[in-house]
């Protein structure tokens, strides 16, 4: 079922990226049908009528979490339960529960003593180099935005270029995973 996973996060990713999809679905061992029918299963899933709600879901796909860690977001309690992806050693699959068990995000982050990467210039932010919250902490004061579909995100922020410049940019990300950046003017 992991390998059913990263295709459907895959899918969601080729709208952006499809030559690194296309390099990571060789890498995975799965066909372009492999990919479709992945995708078709996880959607079964998601708008069943029987479905138990997307926690028991991400278990019953991705089996028991590597990690189940406290979080605090403001005033509330929540989990952090996180998988690891083999097509990402350094990333981890993460959702955020809620007390009532509902899933507030999911997305990927940093895997524990992971290096993350250097993020100094507009240059850095490459294609899946890295995460939301990597991003954001970079090139803070990072403002989130909405994005077009409910595994996207986007940030805007000021980021130096090559030529010295700060240049206003607005990055994509899809499971959390920088996708673009466009840079205005």
């Amino acid at each position: 079922m992991r390998l059913d996973f990263q295709l459907v996060l895959l899918r969601r990713m080729a709208d952006h990226n499809p030559d690194l999809v296309e390099d990571a679905r060789r890498r995975l061992g799965a066909s372009v049908a492999d990919m479709r029918e992945a995708n078709k299963r996880w959607q079964a899933m998601v708008r069943s009528p029987r479905t138990r709600g997307a926690a028991a879901r991400y278990r019953a796909v991705l089996g028991e979490p590597e990690s189940v860690l406290p979080r605090r977001l403001g005033d509330v309690d929540c989990e952090a339960r996180r998988w690891a992806l083999p097509l990402w050693p350094d990333l981890r699959f993460e959702v955020l529960v809620g007390p009532d068990g509902g899933v507030w995000n999911e997305w990927l982050v940093r895997a524990p003593g992971a290096p993350a990467p250097h993020l100094r210039a507009l240059e850095d932010l490459t294609p899946w180099s890295c995460t939301v919250e990597e991003a954001a902490r970079a090139f803070a004061p990072a403002r989130p935005l909405e994005g077009t579909a409910p595994t996207r995100w986007g940030l805007a922020f000021t980021a130096p270029g090559g030529d010295g410049e700060r240049h206003e940019v607005v990055a994509e990300f899809t499971w959390g995973l920088l996708q673009r950046t466009a840079v205005a003017g």
